[in-house]
């Protein structure tokens, strides 16, 4: 809002300073600055509302060293990651950008449904919460709808360069342009590194188009589930699920600002996406959020996010990945979800596996998810948090190699 507000000014009154608003990077750190604030701001006082109201985490015995010490600690402060997002992006983000209406949707839908689940556990007191179907509707149904419009929205484009000779080629110099519907992605690591989703289905011949946005639609509905899935597993230990989260927010900056910028995007030999820029101001109140949170959830923890906010810095991390044409590298850049997804599933399958073939559950971990392994195995926790949040770096390091690497 206050970007409209200052355009306006500037263009009919020409009010020094006000021209400022027209930089993407004046309007990003302001979001990041403004997102810290109200982190700091309304972090204390609905801590101590949560308080008053005795909205405190249930804990369960699993033998966890300092786990009963948590007992009571208030949850749902994803409203603060929320609120810390939102409202830096109404201010300085433009609001017609369509890939910014696809953020706020995407992180309004989700919390939402982590909110209703948490506000079912500590308020209602019913241990279960939302029950798994209802959650997984709701992220399938955010997974049609982000699909459709990146699929279907004229808005949505990339760039293409024409050659002298009428070819088409993905960057190129020349100022003759073509922003033209294409649904490809980004292939990390190979020469040739564009993918067109649309050959993976070329054996459906003249019922092509018709199967495009079917088969389309549920990868999208895939990588937001699984990866709103994984933060949300990630979540089991202070500061753990935040600190990642702002890690890969970074990352993503980075990967908006290269893409959404023709001269940059041409220098690095990558696809631009007109008009993905603006979601640099997104992803810096994103990453504002998710460090401001950390002031109250590092060790030891004052509030816990709870799946208010959990599911919704999962989800707004794949739709962001979607957009920029980065699905590809989630498995690297969100390494630490995927890895704490694969030791849930892996410890379940394998405990089935043993308890039908020998009559006796086995089990590969200790305990699951692999954070909860560290700690049976001795690692105090913050210790735990802190080699994570190393890999993570490490991981975000090894997918902005792609950049050039290939």
């Amino acid at each position: 809002m206050l970007y409209y507000l200052f355009t306006y000014l500037y263009q009919h009154y020409h009010i020094p300073g006000t021209g400022v608003f027209q930089y993407t990077t004046f309007r990003a750190a302001m979001a990041v600055v403004t997102s810290l604030i109200i982190a700091q701001y309304f972090g204390a006082p609905l801590i101590r509302l949560l308080q008053r109201q005795q909205i405190g985490e249930s804990i369960r015995d699993l033998g966890l060293q300092g786990q009963m010490e948590k007992k009571g600690t208030p949850t749902m402060g994803g409203l603060i990651i929320l609120l810390a997002i939102l409202v830096p992006v109404l201010l300085f983000a433009k609001l017609d950008n369509i890939y910014i209406v696809l953020m706020i949707l995407s992180t309004v839908w989700l919390g939402l449904i982590g909110f209703v689940d948490d506000y079912i556990k500590v308020v209602k007191k019913d241990k279960e919460g939302l029950a798994g179907r209802f959650k997984v509707l709701g992220q399938i149904g955010l997974g049609i709808t982000v699909g459709w419009v990146l699929f279907f929205s004229k808005d949505v484009t990339v760039r293409q360069y024409l050659l002298p000779n009428g070819d088409l080629s993905a960057v190129d110099a020349s100022t003759v342009y073509q922003d033209v519907k294409l649904m490809i992605t980004t292939i990390p690591f190979a020469k040739n590194n564009e993918l067109n989703y649309g050959n993976l289905f070329s054996y459906a011949g003249p019922y092509f188009n018709g199967l495009y946005s079917i088969l389309y639609i549920p990868i999208v509905i895939l990588i937001i589930t699984a990866v709103s899935n994984g933060a949300n597993i990630t979540d089991g230990l202070d500061g753990l699920a935040a600190g990642t989260s702002a890690i890969i927010g970074i990352t993503l900056a980075i990967f908006c600002f290269v893409s959404g910028n023709a001269l940059l995007a041409d220098y690095l030999d990558i696809m631009y996406i007109p008009n993905s820029g603006e979601l640099v101001i997104f992803c810096t109140a994103f990453v504002g959020a998710c460090v401001g949170f950390l002031w109250y959830n590092s060790y030891p923890a004052q509030v816990f996010m709870g799946d208010t906010g959990s599911l919704a810095i999962g989800g707004i991390i794949a739709v962001l990945a979607l957009i920029v044409r980065k699905e590809l590298l989630i498995p690297v850049l969100c390494g630490i979800f995927l890895i704490e997804n694969l030791s849930v599933m892996l410890q379940v399958s394998y405990f089935k596996y043993t308890r039908r073939k020998y009559g006796e559950g086995k089990r590969l971990l200790r305990m699951s998810p692999l954070h909860h392994h560290y700690q049976k195995l001795g690692y105090h926790e913050s210790k735990i948090v802190s080699r994570f949040w190393i890999v993570g770096i490490m991981l975000a390091v090894i997918t902005l190699v792609t950049l050039k690497l290939r």
